[in-house]
């Protein structure tokens, strides 16, 4: 699955657009590298995600193409 679909499908991030955008601007890193909107995630990949001074550290847990809100949480762990 795409990385910026996947951030939007978890809800770690709200919308598709500001994925994308946050992915173009570097803030997003997968497994240590810098990633582009249209890079594969797969579980067990590491994701960082940086929101202006606060940074999220998730490991994919699971890859789904459709998600409720209650069961976004399960597709990733907290690191």
């Amino acid at each position: 699955m795409r990385l910026d679909k996947y951030l939007k499908v978890s809800r770690l991030i709200k919308r598709r657009t500001v994925a994308n955008e946050a992915a173009d601007g570097g803030r997003v890193t997968v497994n240590g590298t810098a990633a582009k909107p249209s890079r594969d995630v797969k579980p067990g990949d590491v994701i960082e995600i940086r929101f202006g001074a606060r940074t999220v550290k998730v490991e994919v847990v699971s890859v789904a193409e459709n998600t409720s809100k209650a069961d976004a949480p399960a597709m990733y762990r907290e690191l």
